[in-house]
């Protein structure tokens, strides 16, 4: 054969494997308003920038009638290419191919490229659209889930790890995206469960359609498993642009420092004024975040989960930081089981890729209760505690309100290596609120006043007696708990200058194996 029909032959080899599982099936999917997998890539990637693997695999199954049926790329297509001229790895399921299922090739394929991107220090980006594992292979599937989800493992906290689920993600393939930094999940078009519907009628009698069980807003309210709700498959895919500015190549790199025109010392005269008189009146905490990061831009990471924490992405003069915030606008700002696990994780995460954290502080104390003592606060509230403590990158708090009880300790306290713990003028730092606090010192004088009226006026000298000693920070700055106590609007500045500052540090944790964070 000459060279020309040879290169003939590979140009139509290469056409057959772009066509996927074929024209009817891109038409089926195009109908349900979802992407290919190529097309998903090149959206996402710069253009011209994809260089694909593995293009000419298909499976080895010869049983069950597969052994007629063999499509080029084999149901994902991997490869590299860049986001902003940066190097990232990346798959794509392709439902179109045997609708996504997952065979041993198929795995192979992915690890390839989850083990490029650890060599090469580079994120890996995994967009999911399967119906789960291939049944024609049998343990052969299984085995390739656990081989990918042993690279998730490995790779967790060395690279960035992005899921974008843009379909269906059922069963074992649930388990990876759930092993990543970030899930993203598209409104009405993607779902995830480990069982479906028809299972869980059949063992629990519930009757539950797709949506109800594993829909993006179930994920994203409900159980956190999701950390964004894009409209779209185009929303979803900016989204992984966007997150993927905040954060380095890997963990042994910082994050990337853009220009900034936003001054540093601007001054925001409003935030003098956001904190109520009433210390039990709510204002919402993004009001102050958004006055203070460059340009008013924050990514908000879960926010319809636990929404009484904060967590999210902004800039200060460039830098990336990740941002921890007490909601008094949901809940009073309370810590709970939910927003304890979302805060550590977010902490964690940020930390292991050197990624400075400001906390931003008004909690009143952990939510008592029977509901939250059976559910374990104990040991989710010790999760973020344990995620500060261990934290060795920048650490930069501001307390604008209360910090009480232990949930001031929690929230990056000058206790738990708090590199620049600056308070507002506001700011109350007790064991308990004033009427708590009054119960307890005075009871005995309380029991003694004969008359409600003279009980009223003891308690409501000894409550005023208590507010001058701890509804203010000085008592904290006395002891250098605080380092310093700024004016309100004057907080970007402040907070700049300490990361400025704090740019070279160096923090080392004790040598192990690995710590054991209470789960």
């Amino acid at each position: 054969m000459a060279i020309e029909d040879k290169i003939k032959e590979l140009m139509q080899m290469r056409e057959k494997a772009r066509k996927g599982g074929g024209e009817k099936r891109i038409e089926a999917q195009h109908n349900k308003g979802k992407y290919t997998a190529r097309e998903r890539i090149n959206m996402l990637l710069d253009e011209g920038s994809f260089e694909e693997f593995d293009m000419f695999v298909t499976h080895r199954t010869k049983d069950f009638g597969l052994e007629g049926t063999e499509i080029l790329s084999d149901g994902v297509v991997t490869g590299y290419g860049t986001i902003d001229g940066r190097l990232v790895f990346i798959f794509s399921q392709d439902f179109t191919v045997f609708g996504g299922s997952l065979s041993e090739t198929y795995a192979q394929k992915i690890c390839k490229v989850m083990d490029k991107a650890m060599k090469m220090g580079a994120p890996i980006i995994g967009i999911n659209d399967s119906g789960g594992a291939r049944i024609q292979e049998g343990v052969k599937s299984l085995a390739g889930y656990a081989d990918i989800f042993q690279r998730n493992i490995m790779a967790s906290g060395v690279v960035p790890q992005i899921s974008a689920i843009f379909g269906p993600c059922a069963g074992g393939a649930v388990y990876s995206p759930a092993l990543t930094d970030f899930t993203i999940m598209t409104k009405s078009s993607s779902y995830m469960f480990v069982t479906g519907p028809k299972v869980v009628k059949t063992v629990t009698n519930e009757d539950v359609t797709v949506e109800q069980l594993g829909g993006a807003h179930v994920h994203a309210t409900k159980s956190g498993v999701n950390h964004f709700v894009a409209e779209n498959e185009e929303e979803g895919i900016a989204l992984i642009r966007k997150i993927l500015s905040y954060f380095p190549q890997n963990n042994m790199e910082d994050p990337p420092v853009y220009k900034c025109a936003d001054p540093i010392d601007r001054l925001e005269d409003k935030l003098n004024h956001i904190i109520p008189e009433n210390p039990n009146k709510p204002y919402d905490v993004k009001d102050v975040i958004h006055s203070i990061v460059d340009d008013d831009e924050f990514l908000e990471v879960q926010r319809n989960y636990a929404q009484n924490i904060v967590t999210g992405y902004a800039k200060f003069n460039g830098m990336p930081v990740g941002i921890v915030a007490n909601q008094p606008n949901y809940l009073a700002g309370v810590l709970d089981i939910n927003a304890s696990r979302k805060a550590a994780r977010f902490v964690r995460l940020t930390d292991a890729f050197n990624i400075p954290i400001l906390t931003l502080v008004d909690v009143p104390g952990f939510l008592p209760g029977t509901a939250q003592e059976y559910g374990g606060i104990i040991i989710h509230g010790a999760k973020l505690l344990f995620a500060y403590g261990e934290a060795t990158v920048p650490k930069v708090t501001v307390i604008l309100r209360k910090a009480y009880g232990g949930a001031y300790d929690v929230m990056s306290s000058k206790h738990l290596r708090g590199d620049i713990n600056y308070a507002w003028p506001s700011a109350e730092i007790a064991v308990m609120g004033p009427k708590g606090a009054i119960e307890v010192l005075y009871s005995k004088e309380l029991e003694a006043c004969k008359t409600d009226e003279e009980k009223s006026k003891y308690f409501s000298e000894k409550e005023e007696e208590y507010k001058n000693k701890f509804a203010n920070p000085y008592v904290a700055a006395k002891y250098g708990y605080i380092d310093d106590v700024i004016e309100p609007r004057n907080t970007r500045f402040r907070v700049i200058r300490a990361l400025q500052m704090l740019a070279s540090k160096k923090d080392n944790n004790p040598l192990k194996k690995h710590d054991n964070i209470p789960l």
